[in-house]
């Protein structure tokens, strides 16, 4: 990453070295010498540390490893406010700021950040919300045409951003996560959804990147990062990042244990399949924890006891679920046999689930069939994937392969699970109560997917650690924003008959986008249209009209007019 000033070329007598690159000439800094006595060797190791200014051979556009080598050199922290755009993006920040102040989030970080820091960090969590990308050093870009949190809504430069980055402490962070679910009510019961996921990074010499078990394997090193979301406030509480060696079956327990240092009792926890485990469940117990946990119907825990049960439930509307469109019953039960506790399975039938299910599972065979009957009268060897369906035929002299027999006997028993699931629970409830709380998951999972795909940060883009957690405890940030954009819209949604398009999250952003200030001849910011009725309607979710608009747009015009007094 290069930032967008040019300072001069460190006078370091013999460690700057220049090399050309097609028109380009990239600067060198060497930082250490190794000697290996054994090939009786010198290692020079170098770091490049900018690229030569073509109009100026004594400057050059320095990257992140000259502010790592040249801490002690003043860099230009603001950019140039004649910079600013014309034309300022407001509506997607005007929601952005009522959710952030109601959430009480500035409050809690000016405890460790001054007020300065404060606004730089909303605006880094808002970029990455808006543009749905955590790259730095496009900030300042971003800057140029957004309003901003930052005192008289300064544009600071990408070597500022990189520098608060590179600032932010472990005490910061932790401070924050105290504080925000010291705020929460401890009194009440909460169902808190766990999960995780990996991530990639890009660059750098990050201690807890490790390889390890990536659910997109890039061949590159990762952390896992996982959230716990509190299902009936619809938040998420706090987050973890860990090597990637680690798996999250493990992890689980030192998580329980977060949960009980900020001061959380009467929970329950909603973990995905992964999760199970007995060990993971015994120290729940341990705990006081309650828990729910799927299923998949052909498991091996829960298959026998679906099948000594099917045909029972599944056409009775006494059992109908109507909200999913599934049957379900409740069998109590030990989940082990060592199990002191009496456990609750929950079991379900989806007629489309059935016939989804049914259909993969067939396309399967068949894709295998073709398969093998391609490879007819070779030397081939099939796997285990194909000998669980098929009994394989093979020439006993030359070890060819000749035909594939089915097993029908387990397909069929497949066939018989399909569109059944479970769901475990450790507290006695109905296979409705289990459910309702079991899909409360999805937002937490449409959550990951957003933190992903929507803040961009499926890689981080970072030389240190110090900036790996500043961006991981940013994106926590960002989550907590999103989230509540996330559920004020679906709350809307379900107020109203028709389900529009332009309700989702990336669609609302991108029409509040739309909603524009105009600086004109008297070098004043105004509205430039009208609010559109579809902007009226994104709106109202948040609880805004148009009224307020126009009175968070003057207040914004009046902060940009005072800020050129100042900067004149």
């Amino acid at each position: 990453m290069y930032l967008d000033f040019l300072v001069k070329i460190p006078e370091a007598a013999g460690k700057i070295t220049y090399r050309k690159r097609d028109d380009s000439c990239y600067v060198y800094y060497e930082y250490d010498r190794i000697y290996d006595p054994t090939r009786k060797f010198t290692n020079v190791k170098r770091a490049m540390i900018g690229k030569q200014s073509k109009a100026d051979h004594l400057m050059m556009q320095p990257n992140q490893n000259y502010l790592k080598f040249f801490p002690e050199v003043e860099l230009p922290e603001e950019k140039d406010r004649s910079l600013r755009s014309s034309c300022l993006r407001v509506g997607t920040y005007i929601i952005l700021q009522k959710l952030i102040r109601e959430s009480g989030i500035p409050d809690m970080l000016s405890r460790d950040f001054s007020k300065k820091d404060v606004g730089l960090f909303l605006d880094m969590a808002a970029y990455s919300i808006i543009t749905e990308s955590n790259a730095a050093q496009y900030y300042p870009d971003y800057a140029y045409n957004h309003a901003l949190f930052t005192t008289d809504m300064r544009i600071f430069s990408d070597a500022k951003v990189s520098d608060f980055l590179k600032n932010i402490t472990d005490d910061q962070s932790v401070g924050f996560l105290n504080s925000w679910n010291e705020s929460k009510d401890h009194r009440e019961k909460i169902y808190i959804s766990y999960d995780s996921t990996n991530k990639n990074c890009q660059a750098g010499d990050i201690e807890m990147l490790e390889y390890g078990n990536a659910k997109v394997d890039q061949g590159s090193p990762i952390f896992n990062y996982s959230i716990a979301y509190d299902t009936r406030n619809k938040e998420p509480l706090f987050y973890e990042a860990y090597p990637g060696s680690i798996n999250d079956v493990s992890q689980l327990q030192f998580m329980l244990d977060k949960a009980k240092g900020y001061g959380y009792r009467k929970i329950g926890f909603i973990l995905d399949r992964g999760y199970f485990g007995k060990r993971n469940i015994e120290y729940m117990d341990q705990c006081g924890y309650s828990f729910v946990i799927m299923v998949k119907g052909m498991a091996s825990l829960v298959n026998q006891l679906i099948l000594k049960h099917k045909g029972s439930f599944e056409k009775k509307r006494l059992h109908h679920i109507s909200e999913y469109r599934v049957y379900g019953m409740t069998v109590k039960k030990k989940l082990y046999a060592t199990d002191e506790k009496d456990r609750y399975f929950h079991i379900y039938h989806s007629i489309d689930k059935e016939s989804a299910e049914r259909n993969i599972l067939e396309n399967r065979i068949d894709e295998m069939t073709k398969f093998m009957k391609r490879h007819t009268n070779e030397m081939r060897e099939f796997g285990a994937g194909f000998e669980r369906y098929f009994e394989l035929y093979y020439d006993e002299q030359n070890k060819t392969f000749l035909f594939p027999v089915e097993k029908a006997g387990v397909i069929e028993s497949e066939i018989d699970l399909c569109g059944y699931f479970c769901i475990i629970t450790s507290e006695k409830m109905t296979a409705k109560e289990a459910i309702d709380l079991y899909k409360s998951r999805d937002v937490s999972e449409k959550l990951f997917r957003g933190d992903k795909s929507y803040l961009g940060n499926k890689s981080l883009r970072v030389y240190s650690d110090e900036s790996a957690s500043a961006k991981i405890f940013i994106e926590f940030i960002a989550l907590i924003i999103r989230s509540k954009i996330y559920t004020s819209l679906k709350e809307e949604m379900n107020k109203i008959d028709k389900r529009p398009n332009f309700m989702t999250v990336p669609a609302a952003i991108k029409e509040l986008e739309k909603i524009e200030m105009v600086r004109q001849l008297d070098n004043v910011y105004r509205l430039d249209h009208a609010v559109t009725a579809t902007q009226k309607t994104i709106l109202k979710a948040f609880g805004i009209d148009v009224s307020y608009v126009k009175y968070k747009a003057a207040e914004i015009s009046e902060s940009l007019m005072n800020a050129e007094k100042i900067y004149k």
